[in-house]
């Protein structure tokens, strides 16, 4: 198929706009799943997708579309992820595309991510053709949604399709406008091989399986091809494109996604973003890659046995390739031995590795306590960045430590405002400005990231009855009062359960972390004292009560000295425990650091 009669197009939008549902309309209107195979959330193909109503990875698509013109047109489509912690996600599908299809709820109106979706779009270089969906509600205002695209992204709404995803109304009209406004692909059918990966997955079977789009060249079975950036030779075994899942086809031409094996075994060499080449022919100059991302929350993960520890290994550097936005290395805890420190885009993401590594690659995790990279400079000039808080040097040595803030966007109906701002300022967050758009209202903060790690995104959507949206940018570091509390079991300390805090909530998270682990820790025989320090001053103490054997049953009255004897008996017994016993702490306490949110 010529390219001209080809259309790459990603659908794009905030947290539950409907991308999912119109992907699933698309896909019956172009008869692309049988009866048999329909099933809601089509292109979500993760169990945890699934589970969780949202979309985590971006999914390819091959489509082929009767037009109202009498052609028939070749569709990759490509569902990706509305939630900002996925945002490297969509700006990898979007290298595939053309066009996008940007979604926006007719009741909501533009949120957040909205915006941040458009400008990456633009940015791309690629055409946007709105789309206003959820025209069945009661609520619906397709005019409003249609001036807000024009007065806050500054999109012209002409060509604007409004449909309704859930009951299908005037979604062909979607399918028109991207026959007549995305813009076919580019490129050279008869000049080398040129083809850039935006995703990869290992098979245990065929090794790395390499997401492609073809911007010049065609590839094929048997050909030898070249990857870019370490310069390997190798062959291609199978080429193929997504119906979702993977069809095995001749070849691939110009402007066409799919994907091939090669027989890759070796994780390494393959990298997202690289460009594939011709042996024979190889292109002058890659295609642009992509920029890495760079996390910006940090945690450990440790496995429960330290005989998984290899194990553990393999299975990060397998779910990297598949998702190339988190990092990780080495690293030792007194209290949890052997592990890894993982670097992600923000808690969700965090979230969702960690349940990824243990439902598909059966491991038994710890994880620490997320936070963030802090800059230090100690009394000797040195310049630290500690993404861990055991790595903090003790208080004397410390001259500076610098955190880092964001510039937090949120959209809010003005009903809520006060709730939004009271909630900000707890946060230590300084007002920057608000802009109204119609009954809606973008409040401008900046505000430390660490403050809004945790339960902020909980607390936002409850105290505004889930009409918030959020999004944020990196700003730069800024010295603080910053501290380090230390959470102390039985007297020892628990290196991973240590947290950075501003000074002022010191106390208050001291306070919280120590009563909630003393609810998770298991009673002993002897008491447990667990407490918050910073440095050698206790903030906090709460206590883990010994269970207590009734050693007085079966005395029956008579002289009270023999009971004390025995109980002063039971005391000196317990005293010797005590001095011998060890605390197992379970995962609950690690997670209960994590909850120090209200309630």
């Amino acid at each position: 198929m010529g390219a001209m009669k080809i259309r790459n197009f990603s659908i794009i939008a905030h947290v539950d706009h409907g991308k999912s549902t119109l992907a699933d309309r698309i896909l019956e209107l172009t008869q692309s799943v049988s009866e048999r195979e329909k099933r809601d959330q089509m292109l979500d193909t993760l169990e945890l997708e699934r589970e969780r109503g949202i979309t985590i990875k971006a999914t390819p698509m091959r489509l082929y579309y009767q037009a109202d013109d009498g052609d028939t047109y070749l569709f990759n489509l490509i569902d990706t992820p509305g939630h900002v912690d996925f945002n490297y996600e969509v700006s990898r599908a979007l290298r595939a595309c053309e066009g996008v299809l940007l979604v926006i709820d007719a009741a909501q109106g533009v949120e957040a991510q909205t915006i941040q979706n458009a400008y990456l779009a633009v940015d791309n270089g690629l055409e946007v053709l709105p789309v206003i969906n959820k025209i069945d509600l009661p609520s619906a205002d397709v005019a409003g949604a249609i001036e807000e695209l024009e007065e806050v992204i500054g999109i012209p709404g002409d060509h604007a399709v409004p449909t309704s995803a859930k009951t299908g109304e005037n979604t062909r009209a979607v399918l028109e406008g991207i026959v007549a406004h995305l813009p076919p692909p580019q490129g050279d059918p008869d000049a080398g091989l040129r083809a850039l990966i935006f995703d990869a997955v290992y098979d245990s079977y065929q090794g790395v399986i390499a997401f492609i789009r073809v911007f010049d060249g065609r590839i094929a079975h048997g050909d030898r091809v070249k990857i870019a950036s370490t310069g390997k030779t190798i062959e291609v075994d199978k080429v193929g494109f997504f119906r979702p899942e993977p069809t095995v086809c001749e070849t691939l031409g110009v402007g066409e996604v799919g994907w091939f094996t090669a027989g890759i075994k070796d994780i390494a060499d393959t990298q997202i973003g690289d460009t594939v080449t011709s042996a024979d022919r190889p292109a002058g100059a890659p295609i642009p890659g992509f920029k890495p991302a760079m996390p910006v929350v940090f945690s450990g993960l440790y496995p429960t046995d330290n005989e998984e520890y290899p194990k553990l290994r393999e299975a990060l550097e397998k779910l990297r390739l598949n998702d190339a936005a988190f990092s990780f290395e080495p690293e030792t805890s007194e209290a949890l031995g052997f592990g890894f420190r993982c670097g992600f885009l923000g808690l969700l993401h965090a979230d969702i590795v960690q349940s990824r590594l243990e439902r598909e690659f059966d491991q038994t995790l710890i994880a620490t306590a997320p936070g963030v990279v802090y800059h230090v400079r100690t009394t000797d000039g040195a310049f630290l960045e500690v993404q861990n808080p055991s790595q903090l040097p003790s208080p004397d040595r410390i001259l500076e430590i610098a955190e880092p803030w964001v510039r937090l966007s949120v959209f809010v109906p003005e009903t809520y405002v006060g709730n939004v701002m009271g909630l900000v300022q707890e946060k230590r967050g300084a007002f920057q400005d608000m802009v109204y758009h119609g009954r809606r209202v973008e409040l401008h903060y900046e505000v430390p990231f660490g403050e809004i790690l945790y339960d902020f995104h909980d607390r936002l959507k409850s105290l505004t009855r889930g009409y918030a949206s959020m999004d944020y940018h990196p700003l730069a570091y800024r010295a603080g009062d910053l501290v380090k509390v230390d959470v102390l079991v039985n007297e020892e300390k628990v290196d991973a359960l240590s947290v950075i805090a501003h000074r002022d909530k010191a106390y208050e998270i001291g306070r919280r972390i120590v009563d909630r682990m003393a609810e998770v820790i298991p009673r002993q025989m002897f008491t447990i004292p667990v407490q918050a320090a910073i440095g050698g001053k206790i903030l906090a103490r709460s206590t883990v009560k010994a269970f207590r054997k009734d050693v007085l049953s079966k005395c029956y009255g008579g002289d009270i000295t023999r009971k004390k004897k025995l109980l002063e008996k039971q005391k000196k017994g317990k005293a010797r425990m005590k001095q011998l016993g060890t605390v197992e702490v379970p995962q609950e306490a690690f997670l209960a650091v994590l909850s120090t949110g209200e309630g």
